[in-house]
């Protein structure tokens, strides 16, 4: 759930809690809850509770903190399921890992974010990390370029316009009208690049995975140590990830 206003209704602040229980996965103490969701304490103790006794959420008396239950990780891999993320995707980006030796990543569009879904670490001893249902900002990742630049007219124009350009890494694009620029060529090209703007020292680039209609499913990325990779070695690898987002376009589920 994204935005500042806090739901008026139960559902819709239990869920708030739900979701940022989710995105700490070390816990969230009751007044963090409380804090970041806007939501009283004493309501968020009430609404945590009872996800608690339906296994959503689970509580740990040591440090007082809330965690993800088990019932989520189960209904998380269902919907994992669903979407081909694992039976599919999987040995398609293990395959690619083989043959890059560099970690392989997929995204989907999450509101002004990408969400994490898959992940396949390299082989080699110093890599890149990245954990499935985080999320990350689109306007200093390859595949957050890759998600905008391949969005319906509507969506992309909305994005480029109101999407946070907080400085994350070194070269973080702050400029609106570069982020244009750099999305249209993304658009032109079919892939998009990123050189240290979400971490320093990491370098990746991204390709869109196209359904059968021609509209984006999600992004396919290549990521490595600076160190190890110059960017014109991570364009090397764009034919074959290009061909691994198109087996996947086919095989992933329509939806």
């Amino acid at each position: 759930m994204s935005g500042s206003e806090v739901p008026t209704d139960v559902v819709g602040r239990a869920i708030r809690l739900l979701v940022l229980v989710g995105e700490h996965p070390h816990g969230i103490t009751l007044s963090e809850l409380a804090r970041a969701s806007g939501v009283a304490v004493s309501t968020a103790h009430r609404l945590v509770n009872s996800l608690c006794r339906e296994g959503l959420v689970e509580f740990e008396p040591d440090g007082k903190r809330y965690k993800p239950g088990l019932q989520l990780f189960r209904l998380g891999q269902q919907a994992g399921q669903v979407y081909g993320f694992a039976g599919t995707a999987l040995p398609v980006m293990q395959r690619v890992t083989r043959q890059t030796e560099e970690a392989t990543l997929m995204s989907v569009l999450d509101g002004t974010r990408h969400l994490y879904v898959h992940y396949v670490d390299g082989p080699l001893p110093v890599g890149v990390r990245s954990d499935p249902g985080r999320h990350g900002p689109l306007h200093c990742t390859s595949m957050g370029k890759i998600l905008m630049a391949f969005a319906p007219g509507d969506v992309r124009a909305d994005l480029l316009d109101w999407v946070e350009l907080t400085p994350h890494g070194p070269n973080s694009i702050t400029d609106r009208d570069v982020l244009r620029a750099q999305v249209a060529r993304a658009a032109e090209l079919g892939y998009a690049t990123a050189d240290e703007e979400h971490h320093p020292g990491l370098r990746a680039v991204a390709v869109p995975i196209l359904r059968p209609d021609g509209t984006v499913f999600a992004a396919l990325s290549t990521a490595a140590p600076a160190f190890r990779r110059t960017m014109d070695d991570l364009v090397a690898m764009v034919p074959l990830l290009r061909s691994a987002a198109a087996e996947l376009g086919v095989r992933l589920p329509a939806r």
